[in-house]
């Protein structure tokens, strides 16, 4: 099984992909926009290219099913996603003064940020999932996750801090030390971790009859509980990703709040999603307190409520330390659901009739990624049409609570997760943390 060491280098990995996919949705979406003066929705368009890509994850799982050695895997995905983040800042300076051609290297770039993000990060679940010691999977979740987040705030504070004063020179100079960094710190994190899990991996998928990616796809797909987990993924990132693009504006539109002040209303959010992941981890495995579904369905009921909760503080005139706080409550409840659901995942991947945990990650993954870009999607589009019949209260109001009764249905479908619908052997699985 992974060592703790083994579990934090596999955590590095997850660093690096942050680092370079957040230079592609937040800097270059700002240098587009502001120093180009371009429209909005073209970083728009490449981001959600960049999500749609990922619908390729259960390929490249089944891929690493059948290659014999997830590091493979891990590292051309890498490498793919390093040239795309090089590839976009060098489309970014194209923009400027040759508009198609550098349209044409970002769409290319995009794509590839895509495709090295499914192949890397797919890969990557999969050697966790299959390495990973059931006591382990609720702490090696939330320290990959905290380190991911780790890797976006570093990469964004270090990088932004050298970009000024901005330069396309400089900017291409500060993208090519993350993404060359990025890539060799991948590789020395996981070279010889497969070895020294090799009596592990005996029985996993790497030893398995490869099958071909329709038929292992066509496997999974038969299997009950993982039909049901694809569906569970959907809704509750849908949930989860529809409150992203509308928080800050309901803020301000609502309760006066400053850009500043909205801005630290983010940062407040995202400092209770770290405590929540932290919970967690240290909860669930160092005092066994809890299993990973018993999380996942008290943080989509939590984060439910508090989404309720915030639809009616809208109508009642609150305070804003009343919105702070709530706000703050819901990133506590919205990090323990995530990463008990990424925990819960990692357990599920190697339940079935046939051990295709890449297959089965990468399905899941492509549902998230899915969900990530419809949900942020739905929860502006939402409020822009609301807003056309009702006041902006209201109109905030009513998608916050469409998605609170998501993130309810979600709650129901993890019950039913339990409830023993899957196979014999996977309610071994589901009983087992």
């Amino acid at each position: 099984m992974l060592s703790w060491l083994s579990i934090v280098r596999l955590g590095l990995v997850q660093s690096c992909l942050g680092a370079i996919v957040v230079l592609s949705t937040s800097t270059f979406n700002r240098l587009m926009v502001v120093e180009l003066a371009l429209p909005a929705v073209l970083p728009g368009f490449l981001v959600a290219l960049h999500y749609g890509i990922q619908i390729s994850r259960p390929y490249w799982g089944s891929r690493s099913d059948n290659g014999g050695a997830r590091t493979r895997w891990i590292l051309v995905g890498m490498a793919a996603l390093a040239m795309g983040g090089l590839g976009a800042a060098i489309g970014v300076v194209l923009l400027e003064s040759f508009f198609a051609v550098g349209l044409f290297v970002s769409v290319v770039s995009y794509a590839l940020i895509g495709l090295g993000v499914g192949a890397s990060g797919t890969s990557l679940l999969a050697l966790l999932a299959t390495a990973t010691h059931p006591d382990r999977r609720a702490a090696a979740a939330t320290i990959t996750w905290l380190m991911m987040i780790a890797g976006i705030a570093i990469t964004a504070t270090v990088a932004g801090g050298f970009l000024d004063p901005y330069s396309p020179l400089r900017l291409l100079e500060v993208v090519a030390c993350v993404t060359g960094g990025a890539l060799g710190v991948t590789f020395l994190a996981v070279v010889g971790i497969e070895r020294s899990v090799a009596q592990v991996l005996a029985d996993s998928p790497a030893k398995a009859a490869p099958l071909p990616f329709r038929q292992a796809l066509h496997v999974v797909w038969q299997e009950a509980c993982a039909r049901i987990f694809t569906i569970f993924v959907f809704v509750s990132m849908t949930a989860y990703f529809m409150q992203e693009l509308i928080l800050e504006p309901y803020a301000g539109l609502v309760f006066g709040f400053t850009p500043g002040a909205s801005t630290s209303l983010s940062g407040a959010q995202n400092g209770g999603v770290f405590a929540g992941m932290l919970a967690v981890g240290v909860l669930a495995s160092g005092f066994r307190l809890g299993s990973l579904r018993g999380w996942v369905i008290a943080g989509c009921l939590g984060s439910a409520l508090v989404l309720w909760v915030l639809a009616a503080l809208g109508q009642t005139g609150a305070s804003a330390g009343s919105v702070m706080l709530a706000v703050v409550a819901l990133g506590v409840f919205n990090g323990m659901f995530a990463v008990a659901a990424i925990g819960l995942m990692m357990a599920l991947a190697g339940a079935g009739r046939v051990a295709r945990e890449g297959t089965r990650m990468g399905l899941w993954g492509a549902s998230q990624a899915i969900a990530a870009g419809f949900g942020g999607f739905a929860g502006a589009l939402g409020v822009d049409l609301f807003r056309m019949f009702t006041d902006d209260a209201s109109a905030f109001g009513v998608v916050f609570v469409l998605e609170g009764c998501l993130f309810f249905a979600s709650a129901a479908m993890a019950l039913t997760l339990i409830g023993g619908r899957a196979s014999a052997q996977q309610s071994v699985v589901l009983a087992g943390e």
